[in-house]
C-alpha cells in the first residue's frame, strides 16, 4: 500500500478528480482514507433513493471515504451547511469544491478492483482480485 495526499482546487469535481488519480499513478485499486474540505455544490443520494439530491451553498466536507476502481468509484460523505445541519449519502457526480479539498488515498498496486453486477444486492459491487507478479504465487482475496 501506498498513501497519497492531494489537494483539490475550486471547481474540481470531486469524483472525477479521484477516478483521475489511478490513471496518473498506473494502479488499478485504491481506497479514500479520509477527506475534507468545502463544496459549492454537492449532488448526494440517500438510501433507497434512485435520484441524487442537489444541495448548494457553503458546505463543508466533515468526511469522505470510498473505494476507487477504474470502473467507477464508490464514496459516501457526509457534509454541514452553514446552520450546521449534517446530511450524508453517497456522493454522485457533479460536487464542486468551493475553496479546497484534502484527500488522502491508498494506492493498491497489488490489487485491481472492479465494480460488477451483483445478483445478490442488484447492484454493481466491489470485485477484488490479486494481481500475481511473475514467479509469485496468488493470494486469495475475497470474490474473484
Amino acid at each position: 500500500m501506498r498513501t497519497l495526499p492531494i489537494r483539490l482546487h475550486p471547481l474540481d469535481d470531486l469524483r472525477e478528480a479521484i477516478a483521475s488519480v489511478l490513471k496518473e499513478h498506473g494502479v488499478e485499486a485504491a481506497f479514500v482514507l479520509s477527506g475534507i474540505g468545502s463544496l459549492g455544490e454537492a449532488r448526494i443520494r440517500y438510501a433507497g433513493v434512485s435520484e441524487a439530491t442537489l444541495l448548494r451553498g457553503d458546505l463543508e466536507i466533515l468526511t469522505l471515504s470510498g473505494s476507487v476502481a477504474p470502473s467507477g468509484v464508490h464514496l459516501h460523505m457526509t457534509v454541514s451547511d452553514a446552520q450546521g445541519k449534517v446530511i450524508g449519502g453517497h456522493v454522485a457526480p457533479g460536487c464542486t469544491i468551493r475553496t479546497t479539498a484534502e484527500i488522502l488515498l491508498a494506492l493498491l498496486p497489488d490489487y485491481r478492483f472492479s465494480r460488477e453486477p451483483d445478483p445478490q444486492s442488484g447492484w454493481d459491487e466491489l470485485v477484488v482480485r490479486t494481481l500475481t507478479p511473475p514467479g509469485k504465487a496468488r493470494v486469495p482475496s475475497g470474490r474473484g
